[in-house]
């Protein structure tokens, strides 16, 4: 497997999402996962202390004990561990409270229960999980000032990070569902006052949500940093599935779904999953084989629910798009620019 650089670090193309483990899948299949995953070259673990997904006060942290009880058993120097800390609350009650900003405290609290569930001294990337002032996010599609609200100053978390990164407990520190301006920010910050400069940022992208490459992919090139791209399976819509009848995420948890029932992404969708058989490969092949495609992307975070998904989102290493099979993709997205932002 290909490893990429990011910070320090050369981590496998391929990253092991979690936040199915403690909902969708057991701890004996949560470590069957893993086992499967390193066997096959993956070095690179991404979780959260909100995990696993739909967040609920029984489940919480879960995930986090799921991959530590594996984690206590591995070489921890030949691994790379990222998890996040949640950003102010958005009805998660049963995290620190409720958290109501990305504060000292808060931050501070998160690390070290995290820490502790995943049985560890340290995390390789603790990444904010969503930012705490206004932004659109998670399906949002514009910025709206009037839902502005008391926020805590970039560099007051940046310096927070800092204080962890000092004390040995993060190695690294990322961002998660950033935008232009905030990435900018924690930057030009970081450089202004001698702080840790971000190394990654882990945000949505797939072909029917490219967003990313409107401003941020050349942030990612300027900066020498790295994109975690999640989702890109478009929670298993660009998998084909949905269209052919099966239960997977967004018919069991249709909360999620606010992103997949926009206009034009049916049509979207079975135009690339025509195009993948055109092609003879599998829609995941395809989806996830341009992804990596993009020279901004540091690695790609797959999540599976079963062995047989992740074999072949692992599998689709041996896929490589030409550039005939890249140019009917941006094709396909002229025809239907970003349905699912």
């Amino acid at each position: 497997m290909k490893h990429n650089r990011l910070g320090d670090m050369h981590v496998s193309e391929i990253c092991l999402g979690t936040m199915t483990f403690g909902e969708q899948n057991s701890l004996a299949e949560a470590h069957e996962q893993l086992d499967y995953a390193i066997q096959n070259g993956v070095n690179f673990i991404d979780t959260a202390e909100m995990y696993p997904v739909p967040g609920k006060p029984e489940t919480q942290g879960r995930t986090e004990e799921y991959v530590g009880k594996w984690l206590k058993n591995q070489q921890r120097d030949k691994l790379f561990i990222a998890t996040k800390v949640a950003g102010p609350s958005r009805g998660f009650s049963w995290i620190r409270g409720g958290p109501k900003a990305l504060d000292r405290e808060n931050i501070f609290s998160a690390i070290d229960s995290s820490l502790k569930r995943l049985q560890t001294d340290y995390v390789d990337l603790y990444q904010l999980h969503w930012p705490d002032r206004n932004v659109p996010m998670f399906g949002q599609s514009f910025f709206d000032p009037k839902l502005e609200h008391d926020t805590v100053p970039i560099l007051e978390q940046l310096e927070v990070l800092s204080d962890l990164v000092k004390s040995g407990k993060v190695r690294h520190i990322g961002l998660s569902n950033e935008t232009p301006w905030g990435i900018c920010k924690f930057l030009q910050l970081s450089e202004k006052h001698g702080l840790p400069r971000i190394i990654s940022t882990q945000n949505a992208f797939n072909p029917i949500n490219r967003v990313f490459e409107y401003g941020l992919s050349e942030i990612c090139h300027r900066e020498n940093m790295g994109l975690l791209a999640y989702s890109p399976l478009g929670f298993g819509m660009l998998t084909g599935k949905y269209g052919n009848g099966e239960t997977g995420r967004l018919t069991l948890f249709p909360q999620f779904g606010q992103r997949y029932h926009k206009q034009n992404v049916a049509e979207a969708v079975s135009n690339y999953c025509d195009l993948a058989k055109k092609l003879g490969i599998s829609p995941a092949e395809l989806s996830l084989a341009f992804v990596r495609s993009r020279q901004f992307v540091a690695s790609t975070i797959i999540g599976a629910t079963s062995m047989t998904q992740l074999k072949e989102n692992i599998g689709s290493l041996q896929v490589e798009l030409d550039e005939e099979a890249l140019r009917e993709i941006d094709a396909i997205h002229f025809r239907h620019p970003n349905p699912a932002p």
